[in-house]
């Protein structure tokens, strides 16, 4: 399976494009499937509820099924992260698996970015970051060709859904760790 992933500021557009990018690929014929990274606690349980009341009760995992998904919750109890590969070894098979954050983890990925946001680049840390896109393309294309000796950090317009994903299709394979 091949596995790209995106990167950028909170408020930069990450979502949206993967939002936009999962139908290009599915159009394709591709299974497409999604890790997203978040900082912090998040909870998709509420509190009351049957599932809650079960994790509450020391469940190191609960199921919840119906006919139209499932979903798995596990609690880490005190194991710490798992890391990419470990979630990769999780998803049922499929062609694409999207990433949102891991930011340093060593897999190709495109930063998103908005100047109006007033941050700076991500790139060139990580070195894992493989192209830009951006709503200020020939701005930051100036500013990438400034800062690259060799080759240029390819530059796409954050609504060039079609360049992007072919430039997804033609990068290497992530081989997990």
């Amino acid at each position: 399976m091949k596995v790209f992933g995106f990167t950028g500021y909170s408020g930069s557009g990450k979502t949206t494009l993967i939002e936009r990018l999962i139908p290009h690929f599915i159009s394709r014929g591709l299974a497409v499937s999604l890790i997203k990274h978040t900082h912090g606690g998040f909870d998709i349980d509420r509190p009351g509820k049957d599932s809650w009341r079960f994790r509450a009760a020391g469940a190191a995992e609960v199921m919840l099924v119906t006919d139209q998904r499932w979903v798995l919750m596990h609690e880490s109890l005190g194991a710490g992260e798992p890391s990419l590969d470990a979630q990769l070894a999780r998803l049922s098979p499929c062609d694409l698996v999207l990433v949102e954050g891991y930011k340093t983890t060593p897999i190709a990925k495109i930063e998103v970015h908005r100047p109006e946001l007033g941050k700076s680049l991500i790139w060139p840390q990580p070195l894992n970051i493989v192209a830009l896109a951006t709503d200020a393309v020939s701005q930051m294309a100036a500013h990438v060709s400034h800062m690259t000796s060799g080759a240029p950090l390819p530059v796409f317009d954050l609504n060039d859904i079609e360049a992007i994903a072919g430039y997804i299709s033609q990068t290497p394979d992530y081989a997990p760790c």
